[in-house]
């Protein structure tokens, strides 16, 4: 049988996860198209024009992480390019599950970046689902493991364009006939090592005490510098502006906000000088509006 006639098939909300209202006490989830964490990415508030769809849905991904399919456990809104299954007959969880199986074994069907939107609905499914899904004991995946959970407060925080943080350098282009064996870090567009994508001899370089970012290649990549480079013409470089003072402590907490960002420029998109400035972050703040960089340091 075709998804079709197992399922309704609803189009996701296609909301931007920086335009919502995050909360950690809400029991709304946010669905991306990411193939880890049964596809959700955070928790957000009720939006007051449109409704979450309900717990118990199958929610699959149309691009990204191609046919990823998880049976949602919460309510939730969805990002761009996910599809919602509503069973059409009452269906238990261990069934939803083993549809969701089913519809992931077709993935390799969509490599090289096509896209499942208009076929979804014809992917074939077994009618009938084996007797031993049904018996199976589901059993909550447990660790000796635990840690305390610092909770984060972020609706006190307040939205910071990267522009408003930062002065902006543009890295310069350096071919590989003029790239000599040195000790100054050449940057990349990559998305290890630092950024650093070998060593090289040169006079002219960048100040270190910055934050680097990838609009290019490995798009959103960010890392802070603390040794002179040489960034090429792939990668922005920020200087914290005047009114504040940049360290390791506050680098590394901005650069995971600015690596957040990265699900907005797949697909190929570059995250462009001018939309990087204009970029909006949310960082804790104080009662006068200004970044709390101390809290960031604890």
């Amino acid at each position: 049988m075709k998804i079709s006639d197992l399922f309704v098939l609803h189009q996701g909300n296609g909301f931007e996860l920086y335009n919502m209202n995050l909360s950690v006490t809400s029991n709304i989830n946010f669905i991306s198209r990411t193939a880890q964490n049964n596809g959700v990415v955070a928790k957000v508030c009720r939006d007051e024009a449109k409704d979450p769809f309900p717990a118990g849905y199958i929610t699959v991904a149309l691009g990204g992480s191609v046919l990823s399919s998880f049976v949602q456990i919460c309510p939730f809104y969805t990002a761009y390019h996910i599809m919602v299954l509503e069973p059409k007959k009452e269906m238990s969880f261990n069934e939803k599950l083993f549809y969701c199986m089913c519809i992931q074994k077709n993935a390799y069907r969509y490599s090289y970046g096509r896209q499942a939107n208009k076929t979804l609905k014809d992917i074939m499914l077994p009618e009938n689902v084996p007797q031993w899904v049904k018996e199976s004991k589901m059993q909550p995946i447990s660790t000796r493991y635990s840690y305390k959970k610092n909770e984060l407060n972020i609706q006190t925080w307040n939205n910071y364009s990267l522009d408003y943080l930062f002065d902006f350098v543009k890295g310069k282009r350096l071919t590989k006939a003029d790239m000599l064996p040195g000790n100054v870090n050449f940057l990349g567009a990559i998305s290890e090592n630092n950024g650093i994508r070998e060593k090289i001899a040169t006079s002219q370089y960048c100040k270190p005490n910055c934050i680097t970012v990838n609009y290019n290649g490995s798009v959103g990549e960010a890392f802070y510098q603390k040794d002179p480079f040489w960034a090429s013409d792939d990668v922005n470089v920020l200087y914290a502006k005047d009114f504040w003072e940049l360290n390791q402590y506050t680098a590394m907490f901005i650069i995971t906000v600015i690596k957040a960002n990265k699900y907005r420029f797949g697909y190929g998109r570059k995250w462009t000088l001018e939309k990087m400035k204009d970029t909006m972050i949310k960082l804790p703040s104080k009662k006068d509006g200004m970044p709390d960089f101390e809290y960031m340091v604890k």
